[in-house]
């Protein structure tokens, strides 16, 4: 016999958030893969390091080696330098479903980048009163893509 769970209904996430960057698109677009990827942190001197399979249907998901790890999405759309959308899970162990989508426009000098994460599901409610009360989830990830692309924006070939 299946014993019931208190009745959750279903709920939905919307969080938009744009950065300027002072560098050429395709240097955002690429440091915005690495800072997916395998830079990726959590927070300041917080790793957790990504695999981002860089192609149309492919995985962003965290590898713990021993064949272990989190399946966070798919990429739905690539299209360098411009859009990147993910949708998956993402970080939720629970009924729900996200999407990513970050559009990059290239402004005279600058790069806008913007941030659009869709979700919905049966999200626990410390989750929910958290984004209620201004969590900003990707807040440190783009920080951390604007930093690195203006530092890598006058080498050559923009690597680091």
């Amino acid at each position: 016999m299946l014993t019931p769970i208190a009745e959750q209904g279903i709920h939905e996430l919307v969080f938009a958030k744009d950065v300027e960057i002072a560098a050429p698109v395709e240097i955002v677009f690429e440091t915005l893969l690495e800072q997916l990827g395998p830079h990726h942190e959590t927070a300041p001197e917080s790793p957790l390091p990504m695999k981002l399979e860089a192609w149309p249907g492919g995985r962003w998901y965290r590898d713990l080696g021993n064949s272990t790890g989190h399946f966070w999405g798919h990429v739905q759309v690539i299209k360098p330098p411009k859009l990147l959308e993910i949708s998956g899970p993402l970080f939720m162990s629970y009924p729900a479903i996200a999407h990513l989508q970050y559009r990059l426009t290239a402004e005279g000098g600058v790069t806008r980048l913007k941030l659009t994460h869709r979700a919905i599901g049966q999200f626990p409610p410390d989750h929910r009163d958290a984004l209620a009360g201004g969590m900003e989830p990707w807040s440190h990830t783009l920080m951390k893509v604007r930093e690195v692309a203006e530092r890598r924006k006058g080498t050559v070939g923009g690597s680091r």
